[in-house]
């Protein structure tokens, strides 16, 4: 089982490489150090609007909780994630839905 397990891991994560939810969630886990991160490609629910492409990954819904958002504003959170994914708007990402809290803000909920 452990040299298939490993070759079938490194499979999983070299697609994860190479697709924009593999490389938004690697950027977003090395710079925020996240408690939970999700990032969901949400482009079928968007064909036909504005910035939707055939192949979607152009809309995605993240979720992020980390306490690295302590004492920071709604906005500020917002302009660290969307200056952080820069790279991925200039290459086709349109429209991020974002949830992000900190640790004591999600439990809260």
């Amino acid at each position: 089982m452990g040299a298939k397990h490993d070759a079938d891991k490194e499979l999983t994560d070299l697609k994860n490489a190479l697709s924009r939810t593999g490389r938004m969630t690697k950027a977003l886990e090395a710079r925020f150090a996240p408690g939970s991160v999700s990032v969901v490609d949400d482009s079928a629910r968007h064909a036909g609007h504005a910035g939707a492409q055939p192949g979607g990954e152009t809309h995605y819904r993240v979720r992020i909780v980390s306490d690295a958002f302590a004492g920071l504003s709604r906005l500020a959170r917002q302009r660290l994630v969307n200056e952080l994914l820069s790279q991925e708007f200039q290459t086709g990402l349109h429209a991020l839905s974002l949830d992000l809290k900190t640790e004591a803000e999600a439990q809260r909920i």
